[in-house]
């Protein structure tokens, strides 16, 4: 990994409108990635990270999704004020991305050579033919043996885990610099899970691709990442390197999802989880959008929205227990 950087989010905000309602569902996320190198979005189902991947790639669900504010800056030019047009060469090509469910993102009628034929002649200049061995070797890249079989056949007839297979092999067949995997080893077995982030970090360090791994499972996040940006309520709550994470967690939400992970050296009746739900974005609480479920909430964190403060050059959190003068100010927080 070098100090290239790939991507710069700055800013970014992306809502959805009912009538002449605006509901915030990424709400002023930043982050970069460099070249080489992996990084993690963290947090539950809904506090943002897949809408965020989406947006990078402006696939947001029209029309009442919109990108309202922000900067996607790639390759020295921002995405967000691309043309269309020019957005149809990106995607597949320098920025690829495998969705949470391969059988929806493949399409049921054409067999999988059709389809990674189809994505290699329309970005690189190549023939039919051409396209056709360059399928079968990237099949055999990510572990088929029978390459040649598997061109010719159906989704249906492939297993989720050969089918999230043929999936990285389409993301990687034209070589991006960047690679978006949402959920890639969603309802996968943990044995075939631990194949594909094999196989991911392999490709990576062979391909020297980014990558922004979105996942809930801080498991596959220890496996994978060199850093991680942690969301909650559409905002970033903490971004660290990956051992000061876990060694120390700065934002209570960070530390709550590090405490519900199985220990292996105790036995527990139950393992612990945080109160409560994420708040959709029809129902965020006024401050804080943690401060319902948060064990150290001060009253400041029901009237103020905490901003993101930088600790030191690597490490953002976003929590008025780290922001000066606060708990001196006479606020104290709460611990039940």
């Amino acid at each position: 990994m070098n100090g290239e950087t790939v991507i710069d989010v700055r800013n970014l905000k992306t809502s959805f409108f009912n009538k002449k309602t605006e509901l915030p569902v990424v709400d002023d996320v930043s982050f970069s990635v460099k070249k080489g190198e992996t990084l993690a979005i963290v947090g539950e189902s809904g506090s943002g990270k897949s809408m965020t991947s989406l947006s990078i790639m402006r696939l947001v669900p029209s029309p009442n999704g919109k990108i309202v504010d922000g900067e996607v800056f790639f390759d020295g030019k921002d995405l967000l004020k691309e043309k269309e047009k020019a957005m149809y060469k990106v995607r597949g090509n320098d920025i690829s991305m495998i969705f949470q469910e391969p059988m929806t993102s493949l399409n049921p009628v054409y067999t999988i050579g059709e389809q990674i034929r189809e994505q290699l002649t329309y970005h690189q200049n190549i023939s039919k033919r051409e396209a056709h061995q360059v399928g079968i070797e990237m099949l055999q890249t990510v572990g088929f043996s029978r390459a040649q079989e598997i061109m010719g056949d159906y989704p249906h007839r492939l297993s989720g885990g050969m089918r999230q297979r043929v999936m990285i092999a389409m993301a990687l067949s034209n070589n991006p610099k960047l690679l978006i995997a949402d959920e890639p080893t969603t309802a996968l077995d943990v044995t075939v899970q631990a194949q594909i982030l094999d196989l991911m970090r392999k490709l990576s360090k062979e391909y020297d691709s980014s990558i922004i791994l979105i996942t809930h499972d801080l498991g596959v996040v220890a496996e994978l990442a060199e850093r991680v940006v942690v969301m909650y309520g559409g905002q970033v709550v903490e971004e660290a390197p990956i051992e000061d994470l876990f060694d120390d967690p700065l934002h209570p939400y960070t530390e709550g999802l590090l405490d519900s992970i199985p220990k292996m050296d105790s036995v527990q009746e139950r393992l612990n989880s945080i109160p409560g739900a994420v708040p959709t974005p029809d129902n965020l609480p006024v401050g804080c959008n943690f401060v319902t479920r948060c064990p150290y909430a001060m009253e400041i964190c029901s009237q103020e929205e905490p901003r993101l403060l930088s600790k030191d050059s690597s490490r953002n959190v976003r929590c008025f227990l780290h922001e000066e003068g606060v708990i001196s100010d006479g606020q104290q927080p709460r611990t039940s």
